[in-house]
């Protein structure tokens, strides 16, 4: 008896030892396999999810072999700063709130592009923008996005007003209309972009002088380690423009009131001759029934320029130089990125892909046709636009407008301003005691993205949530957040919550059109792009057409039929508009933007991460 009950024994610890070996090894196949993921992964963080729709799609169908990491980042290099002090810089980042004076504590994790083919194919007028002073580059502007004066010429005609060419003629045509009870010129003055590139766009020339690129680079190096204000030559004349351009067309307090809506109720009903926008309002408009054509910014020297806005600036992360394969990879995704296609992808619709380099063709169309010879004597001014360029321009030049200052004294506190220093200090409201890698694995899903999930699950109160993929904004890192960094979190463009009761089949049918897609949707079209769910687990299959849902758990335990849940979908306004209606299934909208339900949730400071969960397993 005591030598079968041993054997027995023996037995037991046999089959304990084979299960922990067995275990063991999955394990570190699991490791082994993340690690392979993880290698073989490049991240790209996109600005805004715009580019999400149809520009990250085109660039993963072309490098097939390659698995491109697609995140909605946040258009701010204060967010990539945060992320380079806490070791989560993305390998390629994109900002079209761009300053090379902003970007400067970056310069040293990022790679020098100035030997590249792509920094090579650049017009070297707009190069020198991006230029350090060593001769380095870091950041490639990809399309430009072409700002000046949109003007009604069915107005014109009617009031046989000739079309202006050059400054004399535009102030001309202003007093003309104000003559006639229009109002010729105005613009939204109540955002800072327009102040700011109302002042620049109206001494372009000047600032692209010998002067005007000797003080930029002053301003914008990396190395200077003093505030550097406006020059002495260039900047004092800039405000006497500006001054004089305020008389010229009758700004005043009112148009301090004035937003987007507003211009374009005006321009529209016509008692409005001529605005400060973009180059696709004239599309928009003539699709409108009225004439319209864009003209450049006339300079008081005679020249023309455009103010040009790059849609977004591109860096790579310099670690990736320390893997050559993955080295290649990323300037195979940067090349793609620059591409003539590609950039088709990124322009609005009716407007002209307006290319910064000479390896992008340039097929101008009829609403670009008055301003042709501006684009090819290259005369397409790229704005500065640090974040002090913003604050400071919407405060002086409204004093400017609402007459509080005249051109000397906005000279002297855009100078003063400039040289102040700010106060760098904000409280921590989120202390992450770990990192969770945003990277997505077949067995788990992404870490990161699940303690988000998970804990916006609970400050929802919900049973189940459901995210598109775009939702979060990378890494949780190991770290204190402000309240703008923890902000930073959620994906900044309108993230919307929607809640629903459903049977446990309506719930595998949202989570199905989710995986799948549907039209008007977010179709998901990489590993990364499918969505994070929390409360659930999901088994999908990958095919070469997409994804298929194949089984949903709750619990370890497959949902059924006719069990009932509370979900939260989160979702930007115009794919939940587009979701398939059913008449048992209704979504209703939360009163806020997920971000400002996540900003209330950690101010106080005692907001706490919930653990990650793997969520999904992808086959």
């Amino acid at each position: 008896m005591k030598m079968k009950k041993r054997s027995r024994v023996l037995s037991a610890l046999f089959v304990m030892a084979a299960v922990i070996l067995l275990l063991a090894g999955c394990a570190g196949n699991s490791a082994e396999k993340e690690e392979k993921e993880d290698a073989e992964t490049i991240t790209v963080y996109l600005w805004s999810t715009k580019l999400y729709e149809k520009y990250a799609p085109y660039i993963q169908e072309q490098l097939p072999d390659i698995n491109v990491e697609f995140v909605v980042g946040n258009n701010d290099l204060d967010f990539y700063k945060f992320l380079k002090e806490n070791g989560g810089l993305p390998d390629i980042i994109t900002c079209c709130r761009f300053s090379l004076h902003d970007a400067s504590p970056l310069k040293d994790s990022l790679m020098d592009l100035s030997t590249t083919n792509v920094a090579g194919a650049v017009y070297d007028t707009y190069l020198n923008n991006f230029m350090n002073k060593d001769g380095s580059v870091n950041w490639i502007p990809v399309c430009a996005d072409a700002h000046g004066v949109v003007v009604n010429k069915d107005l014109f005609e009617t009031y046989d007003i000739p079309l202006p060419t050059d400054y004399a003629s535009f102030v001309s045509a202003c007093q003309a209309f104000d003559k006639a009870g229009i109002r010729g010129f105005t613009a939204d003055y109540s955002y800072d972009y327009t102040c700011m590139e109302t002042l620049q766009g109206l001494s372009a020339a000047e600032l692209s002088s010998v002067e005007g690129r000797k003080w930029r680079t002053a301003y914008s190096d990396p190395d200077n380690t003093k505030k550097e204000g406006l020059d002495s030559t260039v900047w004092p004349e800039a405000f006497e423009r500006m001054d004089q351009f305020i008389h010229d067309t009758g700004l005043s307090q009112d148009d301090l009131d004035m937003d987007y809506d507003a211009v374009m109720d005006m321009f529209k009903s016509g008692k409005l001759a001529m605005y400060f926008g973009s180059s696709a309002g004239v599309k928009m408009f003539r699709d409108q029934g009225i004439d319209t054509t864009f003209l450049p910014f006339f300079q008081q020297n005679g020249e023309k320029w455009l103010m040009t806005t790059p849609y977004f600036q591109v860096a790579l992360n310099r670690d990736l130089t320390k893997d050559e394969t993955r080295r290649e990879k990323a300037m195979k995704i940067l090349n793609t990125m620059l591409s003539e296609d590609a950039q088709n992808r990124i322009i609005s619709d009716g407007q002209d892909l307006l290319s910064y380099s000479q390896d992008v063709d340039m097929h101008l169309t009829k609403y670009l046709k008055d301003v042709k010879p501006v684009i090819e004597e290259n005369h397409m001014y790229i704005r500065i636009a640090s974040n002090d360029f913003f604050s400071v321009s919407k405060d002086v030049v409204s004093k400017m407008i609402s007459g509080e200052y005249d051109a000397g004294q906005a000279y002297q506190s855009f100078h003063s301003q400039l040289l102040n220093e700010k106060s760098t200090s904000e409280k921590v409201v989120l202390d992450s005691p770990k990192s969770y890698s945003n990277r997505f694995h077949s067995n788990g899903g992404n870490a990161a993205y699940s303690v988000m999930a998970n804990t916006l699950r609970g400050i929802y109160g919900t049973d189940v949530l459901i995210a598109t993929g775009n939702s979060f904004t990378g890494n949780v890192l190991k770290a204190g957040y402000t309240e703008k960094m923890a902000g930073s979190m959620i994906m900044p463009n309108s993230l919307s919550a929607y809640s629903c009761k459903m049977t446990g089949a309506e719930l595998k049918e949202t989570v199905r059109n989710f995986v799948e897609g549907y039209e008007g949707g977010l179709t998901p079209f990489n590993r990364g792009s499918l969505p994070v769910v929390s409360g659930i687990s999901v088994e999908i299959k990958e095919t070469d057409d997409g994804y298929t849902l194949k089984e949903v758990k709750k619990d370890g335990k497959t949902v059924q039929d006719k069990d009932t849940f509370t979900v939260t979908c989160l979702a930007t306004p115009q794919h939940m508009e587009a979701y398939p209606a059913d008449e048992h299934v209704g979504f209703d909208a939360g009163n806020s933007f997920v971000k400002d339900t996540w900003t209330d949730y950690v101010s106080d400071g005692n907001a706490v991460l919930a653990k990650p969960e793997d969520y999904m397993t992808l086959r």
